[in-house]
């Protein structure tokens, strides 16, 4: 059995409050990310960090005082989900069989995307002033890419396919869940994944193009300000 990728502890900016801190301050703390997952999850990562606080029932100073920086307010908005994938691939990377492992760790994140808008940008966001965040997903993509070869050492899986294609699905997917309405959303990224999931096996047809220069840490610019 190959062994888990090893673990990073979170930052205080994407973890857990800090030891010590007042009552008040974790409770308002944990209102700002309960508000923040809910407005996430209905409109995007894209939410003003200012209606957050207007949710949350509290001042632009506390939202501050917290998450600097609106990237540090959606690493730990969804720091749970994020270390869920994460466990996905590891317990893929247990699986003896390869191309069953692969497939379940797409199908979970794919779904976690369909699930909640604001995890599908947070996904696919960086965040420099959550570095916890950034290992955790170059430990993915390391893991990933291992994945995706042992996959193809047994021969379930086309040899031209790269892991930089797992990368056009979840954008691919992305779009499908951010354009589609909310009650079709999760039909339609199931489909998108079948689509995906058939053409990966070996078969004898017209090799695919180049793949694609994309790595999750390229796509988008680092969400900086919190207003």
């Amino acid at each position: 059995m190959p062994a888990q990728l090893p673990r990073n502890p979170p930052s205080s900016a994407s973890g857990p409050p800090a030891p010590g801190q007042r009552a008040d301050a974790r409770h308002n703390r944990a209102r700002l990310l309960r508000a923040a997952r809910e407005a996430y999850a209905l409109n995007g990562a894209d939410v003003p960090s200012s209606a957050i606080a207007r949710r949350a029932g509290v001042g632009a100073a506390t939202l501050y005082r917290h998450f600097p920086t609106r990237g540090s307010l959606i690493a730990a908005a969804f720091s749970e989900q994020l270390g869920q994938c994460v466990a996905a691939l590891d317990e893929a990377l247990q699986d003896d069989d390869p191309w069953r492992g692969l497939r379940y760790v797409l199908t979970k994140v794919c779904t976690m995307q369909a699930q909640d808008r604001g995890f599908s940008a947070a996904f696919l966001s960086q965040f420099p002033d959550a570095p916890d965040v950034h290992h955790e997903r170059t430990r993915a993509e390391t893991g990933l890419a291992r994945l995706v070869q042992r996959a193809k050492d047994t021969g379930q899986l086309r040899q031209d396919f790269d892991p930089s294609d797992v990368t056009l699905l979840l954008l691919a997917n992305n779009g499908v869940v951010r354009d589609s309405p909310a009650a079709s959303s999760m039909a339609a990224s199931r489909r998108l994944l079948a689509y995906f999931l058939q053409s990966c096996p070996p078969a004898d047809g017209t090799p695919l193009p180049q793949p694609a220069p994309l790595r999750l840490d390229d796509l988008y610019k680092p969400p900086r300000r919190t207003g």
